[in-house]
């Protein structure tokens, strides 16, 4: 071999091409992050406003005199 094919050699020896590793977006996870907290906030005020519902429900019924808390005797 002569010497610049040795060179040659040498250099594309370097010059493999190795995968790059990419490591998260940060943008994505924020934004990822922030959707999925949007979402479990609006199950939690979903089930929030539908407990109120049934409370005010109930007091209403007590008020009216449709149900009474005080056992039967």
């Amino acid at each position: 071999m002569s010497r610049i094919d040795k060179e040659k050699n040498s250099k594309m020896a370097g010059r493999i091409p190795h995968p790059t590793l990419k490591g998260p977006s940060v943008v994505k996870e924020i934004v990822i992050g922030m959707a999925l907290g949007l979402v479990a906030g609006g199950f939690w005020k979903m089930h929030h406003w539908n407990e109120q519902r049934k409370v005010r429900a109930f007091y209403d019924m007590l008020e009216k005199g449709e149900i009474s808390v005080v056992a039967e005797e």
